[in-house]
């Protein structure tokens, strides 16, 4: 593990590496304790690629590779536009891991 900044605060986070993170029924959970379904809800969408999603909301095609990776938990604004992009709700898109089966 390594620490970098957050993309959007410039505040340290620690990056996770693919140890730690597991598959689950289509999301992806991480070791900072959520999970994720925004590559799944991509592709229900046409199939949109990550640099068709990320400058839609305004991100780097990066950011949400981190995002679907379990790297990166976004701010509260950067999960409302992805989630009203791929038109779902945050709760379809994110969860705390010990909420997901």
């Amino acid at each position: 593990m390594s620490n970098i900044l957050d993309i959007t605060s410039n505040k340290p986070y620690t990056h996770v590496g693919h140890e730690g993170r597991t598959r689950n029924g289509g999301a992806l959970t991480s070791t900072m304790g959520t999970t994720n379904k925004v590559r799944y809800h991509r592709f229900l969408r046409d199939e949109m690629s990550q640099a068709g999603l990320a400058e839609r909301v305004g991100v780097s095609r990066q950011t949400i590779v981190a995002i679907e990776r379990g790297n990166y938990n976004p701010s509260i604004e950067l999960a409302l536009r992805v989630a009203r992009e791929l038109g779902v709700t945050v709760e379809e898109l994110f969860q705390l891991a010990e909420d997901t089966p």
